[in-house]
């Protein structure tokens, strides 16, 4: 498997740049900019992640590197080859998985996997090869003849990255690659991505909302959130940002959070202190409106909403928020020295705390400092069948747009 490798000397195999991706014309109020003027890049070899909520932007970054999504301006270069110039060619050099099965279930995985390779264009020969080779990466040789409905999720998921490989790409896009899948199944599909890369050498770009999954396979991590990027590093670096403990508190009451938020405002130590939205603040997700992309990317939501008004609800959930939460999220050099101090204030202001927690700062606590609210990964969990219809609808039927 060493021609999976391109040999030549790029030191980046991918470089975006401002790419961005609006759905909707400059004069309809459904307009909404998905991506927002996009700039990083992934070096060979590495495994680059995207973190963020459903509707954040991944999955329609990662249609538009594929070539599967025209942007709407800037562009990308994937190994030499110009996502908009030279589509064919980035083709050759990538494989996709998509967040969703697409592998069919009524043939057996041999089957699937030869399907593919005749549309690659393989001979027999090749196709022979390349087939027991990549099975015996994931560990499905065994099970080459069984039907893909006896397949597990796990091995389905297995099974479609070793089709993905068929034409020794050089980039492996994974679309949320763990979605849908037990602990311990997940655990099982970080360890094959790993080989990929390890013992391969594949550059893998995966798109995730589960915080451990982009901690445990990502060299470095994009959290991207409304269109825009805002934070790339490495895990360790990202946390580092955040320069002490992280202390979360609970309280009682919207009310007593605000009273001891206010009273802690020039605390010795404090580096940042953000409200947390819980599971009931969902509701007031702007990426829920309509006029908005759904969760897990893609055209808007029906419905119009005039932009002054769409502003004016901005407004208003930004102050539903202050007024509902009554989680305090708080970064503190020297946390445990300050957590007696921090509970005598809370008792002279006569406000409860329900409960307190206090650990080294997790990627989690990364995204809340940046946006103020954490994410859930069971979100969209729920809803990917609902999502892909409307999408397919509105792109007729998986049409490139």
């Amino acid at each position: 498997m060493t021609d999976i490798l391109d040999e030549n000397k790029i030191t980046n195999i991918i470089e975006v740049k401002n790419l961005t991706k609006t759905f909707g014309a400059d004069s309809d109020p459904m307009k909404v900019e998905a991506v927002k003027g996009i700039n990083f890049s992934v070096k060979k070899g590495e495994i680059f992640g995207f973190l963020g909520p459903n509707g954040a932007g991944k999955t329609t970054t990662l249609n538009m590197l594929s070539t599967l999504l025209f942007s709407t301006s800037g562009t990308a270069i994937i190994n030499n080859s110009d996502i908009i110039k030279e589509p064919d060619l980035v083709r050759k050099n990538i494989g996709m998985v998509f967040q969703e099965t697409s592998v069919d279930i009524d043939l057996t995985g041999w089957e699937n996997m030869e399907l593919h390779a005749i549309m690659y264009g393989l001979d027999k020969k090749t196709r022979t090869k390349r087939i027991k080779e990549m099975l015996e990466i994931v560990d499905l040789s065994d099970k080459a003849k069984t039907l893909v409905q006896n397949y597990s999720g796990g091995m389905k998921r297995r099974l479609e990255i070793a089709r993905g490989l068929l034409h020794y790409p050089n980039c492996l896009f994974l679309d949320e690659p763990t979605i849908g899948l037990d602990p311990q199944t997940r655990r099982s599909i970080w360890d094959h991505i790993k080989k990929l890369n390890q013992e391969y050498g594949i550059t893998i770009i995966l798109t995730t909302h589960y915080m451990e999954e982009a901690d445990e396979l990502c060299d470095r991590i994009c959290i991207i959130d409304h269109g825009e990027i805002i934070a790339l590093d490495t895990s360790e670096n990202l946390k580092a940002k955040l320069k002490g403990d992280t202390i979360l508190m609970e309280f009682e009451n919207n009310k007593d959070l605000i009273k001891f938020k206010d009273k802690i405002k020039d605390f010795p130590g404090i580096n940042a202190i953000k409200l947390v939205m819980d599971r009931n603040g969902i509701a007031l997700n702007p990426q829920n409106m309509p006029g908005h992309p759904p969760m897990g990317g893609g055209p808007p939501m029906p419905g119009k909403i005039p932009k002054k008004m769409m502003k004016q609800m901005q407004q208003m959930m930004m102050k539903m928020k202050d007024q509902h939460s009554t989680k305090l999220n708080i970064t503190i050099e020297n946390g445990g020295e300050k957590i007696p101090e921090l509970i005598k204030i809370a008792n002279d202001l006569e406000v409860k705390i329900k409960s307190l927690t206090i650990k080294q700062p997790s990627l989690e606590d990364v995204f809340i400092h940046y946006t103020g609210r954490s994410i859930r990964a069971e979100e969209g969990e729920g809803r990917i069948h609902l999502i892909r219809k409307i999408i397919q609808s509105r792109m007729g039927g998986g049409r490139r747009h």
